[in-house]
């Protein structure tokens, strides 16, 4: 197997992203991954952010509900979301923060 320079995987991943086709392989720099789960983490948690507002006003229905238990899970329930919706494609942030951390990494 050859193994390509990280300059050159970063080069490569970065056009991939640009046209939208499939990233090269990267099972030999952990880097990439990492860097791929940071931009992901990165847009669960700006949906996350985006959805809370819808969920401020919904009042939970009595006899079971309402407290400070209740506002925890609802905030459990809203990060989850933004993670489910990101996993489920998302909305193309985490693509765009990756080729950002792709191009900061090449200045290096």
């Amino acid at each position: 197997m050859t193994s390509l320079s990280d300059s050159s995987l970063a080069a490569q991943t970065l056009h991939a992203v640009n046209a939208a086709a499939p990233m090269p392989n990267m099972h030999h720099n952990g880097n990439m991954r990492e860097m791929r789960k940071v931009a992901k983490d990165f847009e669960a948690v700006f949906i996350s952010q985006m959805l809370q507002p819808m969920f401020q006003n919904i009042k939970p229905e009595s006899p079971f509900g309402g407290g400070h238990a209740e506002d925890v899970w609802r905030g459990m329930q809203v990060q989850e979301y933004g993670k489910a919706i990101t996993e489920a494609g998302g909305i193309g942030i985490a693509d765009t923060v990756l080729r950002e951390m792709i191009k900061m990494q090449e200045m290096k």
